[in-house]
């Protein structure tokens, strides 16, 4: 089931080694996907009968999410088809966890298991390190550790994942507006030196949500002037791994991972 974005082609491919046929329904622009894919499925959420009718015909064993899926497409699944106006009655909110059950109900009825996505994602989740030439501060890991706790807090009320602090003030905390543009909006507001931390909820369901950060944050920080990348060990997805790490040491960004 993918959404937008280079996470889809890639986590088909680890599919694939893992020896799955993958059938891949695309809901999004998921560039490289057909390589990795033997049946492409152009799809969408406002039109959901006929991606359960080819679930059936291809008797699909699991399912795995992937990829970003834009709000706005997922308020249209109440304006859908039938089947998404009752998966929406069901869940009786769009909120992520009744409406991500009610997924999970529905393909279960037609035999079908959701994934976790972590065994999908490669070397993509790293341990705990640093992973570009510069280190972080003495103040900066205060700010860190500061800033997990609290980004962690955040999480497990279902408010947000990200936080940017300096020196022990917090000068933004992520809504709907996503890690990216948080981090843009509390790096202008802390100034240069800003420490930017994500953790992640610890009911969090990784078989629809994998926290991610990725090129387009490491360059929204840099230009904030950010000074420090903190991410819970084992649990971020470092989106384009190799690109985000030379982004930052580039930039003389720290980015590191914590247990």
């Amino acid at each position: 089931m993918c959404g937008a974005g280079v996470l889809p082609a890639r986590m088909a491919a680890q599919a694939r080694r893992r020896g799955w046929r993958v059938v891949a329904f695309a809901f999004g622009d998921a560039p490289g996907l057909d390589a990795h894919a033997d049946r492409t499925v152009t799809s969408r959420l406002a039109d959901l009968a006929p991606v359960l009718a080819t679930l059936a015909e291809e008797r699909v064993a699991a399912a795995l999410f992937s990829g970003k899926f834009w709000l706005g497409d997922v308020l249209r699944v109440r304006a859908g088809d039938h089947v998404g106006r009752a998966i929406a009655a069901s869940a009786g909110s769009l909120a992520e966890r009744p409406l991500a059950e009610t997924v999970v109900s529905t393909l279960a009825a037609l035999g079908i298991e959701v994934l976790d996505q972590r065994a999908f994602l490669g070397d993509w989740i790293e341990g705990a390190g640093c992973w570009t030439t510069r280190k972080p501060t003495d103040a900066e890991w205060d700010d860190v550790r500061r800033g997990l706790a609290l980004a962690r807090r955040c999480a497990d009320l279902g408010v947000g994942q990200t936080v940017v602090l300096r020196q022990g003030v917090v000068a933004a905390v992520e809504a709907l507006e996503g890690t990216t543009e948080a981090v843009r909006r509390g790096a202008a507001l802390a100034g240069r030196g800003a420490v930017v931390a994500k953790a992640v909820a610890r009911d969090n369901d990784y078989r629809f949500d994998t926290p991610t950060i990725g090129p387009d944050t490491v360059r929204a920080a840099a230009e904030g002037g950010v000074a420090t990348i903190g991410v819970e060990a084992g649990r971020v997805l470092l989106l384009e791994r190799e690109s985000m790490v030379e982004a930052a040491d580039r930039s003389g960004i720290s980015l590191v991972g914590v247990d």
